[in-house]
């Protein structure tokens, strides 16, 4: 009977959001720390010798990389407003290319270090823009 009632009440597809409320907390910080992972990951990738290490880093990578773009997308489609984009007409770009660079062409793609660093400069660019309109 338990069964039966727990299957009646599940849902049937869990969904994921960034905040349930919307809390109204944005910091392209968090985008930052995982890119600057993304940067160690491969520099540690190309110090080392190992295989298992590196098949490890590489993984690592490619996890945080995906982070990168998540929280990129938050702020991309939550917290900036049509007035931001208005104000900022570069900030579609700055993001699609961010994002690209946190994906399969970008940093999940390359172990270079010199990527991360793109990202890492993308991603400032996008900081000084979000905290111009936190003001």
């Amino acid at each position: 009977m338990l069964n039966l009632l727990e299957k009646l009440i599940k849902p049937a597809q869990t969904v994921y959001a960034h905040c349930d409320l919307p809390c109204g907390v944005y910091d392209p910080a968090q985008a930052k720390i995982e890119a600057q992972s993304v940067k160690a990951c491969m520099e540690k990738y190309a110090a080392s010798s190992d295989n298992d290490f590196k098949a490890r880093a590489v993984a690592i990578k490619e996890e945080r990389s995906e982070l990168v773009k998540h929280h990129l997308w938050v702020l991309w489609t939550d917290y900036f407003k049509p007035n931001h984009f208005e104000a900022y007409p570069q900030l579609h770009v700055l993001f699609n290319e961010a994002t690209k660079l946190a994906g399969a062409g970008g940093s999940k793609g390359t172990n270079e270090v010199a990527v991360a660093e793109k990202l890492l400069s993308k991603i400032d660019e996008i900081a000084e823009i979000f905290w111009a309109t936190k003001k």
